[in-house]
Parts: C-alpha cells; structure tokens; sequence
C-alpha cells in the first residue's frame, strides 16, 4: 500500500468479520487479503499467557498496517496519534481493530488466557518501528510537514 501522511486515530476502526455458524461444530470466521482488509497478509504472530497487569506494544509503525484481533479473551488498545488517544475493548473473535501506519499502541488489561492475534502488512523489520515516543512525536511532526 503507498504511504499515506498524517494518519488519525480516527483512521482506525473496528471491522467486523464474517461469523459462520454451525450449532454441531461451532463458529468460523474468515479474512482474506484484500477483500476482508485492505492489505495482504504477509505476517501472522499471536500474544498470549500475558501476565496480569503487563503491557504489550508501546510502539508505532511507519508503514505497517495491522488487523488485531481478541482470538480469545479479551484486552483493551490505546491508540495514540499525537494529538488524540482512543481506546477499544477488544472481546469478540469475529472483529478485528485495524491500525494504520503512524500510530502508538498499547495493549492492557489482558484477561486470563487472552490471545491477541495480530494479521501484518509486512514481514519483521526492525527498521519499521518506533519504539520511543518522543522519536514518535517527531516522526508526527515531520509527517504533518511533509503532507
């Protein structure tokens, strides 16, 4: 996907999957690249046993784009754009937040047995992270720039 400056919190938003139900066999939901989201997948990775009262992420990326869904359980996202913070209760395997290049996140609140899984955009690259807010805020400021 080409770059897009200057992404909001509001750029973010939960979508619904699919929910194929059975009573005999349960439920199934499906993401297919580009269709279901608007990237391919080309990385899946999954939280879990998170220790009560730890935190994950407190990063951004620059150019990945993220699907993260509560496989099981359930755990809160702040997502941070340097100007505002919204947070998401995520608790249903049949939704998924996505999350736009350019925003901090953090992940609480992790119940017991809790699996975030995450769909990326990219694979690994430690290039694409931020990993400090105040190198975040500059990487804003410079976008806002740019833009």
């Amino acid at each position: 996907m080409e770059r897009v400056l200057n992404y909001s919190v509001y750029d973010c938003s939960i979508i619904k999957l699919s929910k194929h139900h059975s009573d005999r066999k349960g439920n199934l939901s499906v993401v297919e690249n580009n269709k279901t989201i608007p990237f391919g997948i080309k990385r899946l990775y999954y939280l879990y046993d998170v220790p009560g009262g730890e935190s994950r992420g407190g990063h951004a990326h620059k150019d990945l784009y993220q699907l993260i869904v509560a496989a099981s359980g359930s755990f809160t996202v702040t997502l941070d754009d340097g100007s505002v913070k919204r947070t998401f209760l995520l608790n249903r395997p049949y939704q998924g937040l996505m999350v736009v290049p350019g925003i901090w996140r953090t992940l609480d609140d992790f119940s017991s047995g809790a699996v975030c899984m995450v769909l990326a955009s990219e694979g690994y690259t430690e290039n694409d992270y931020i990993r400090n807010y105040d190198d975040f805020m500059k990487f804003k400021k410079n976008d806002s720039s740019n833009g």
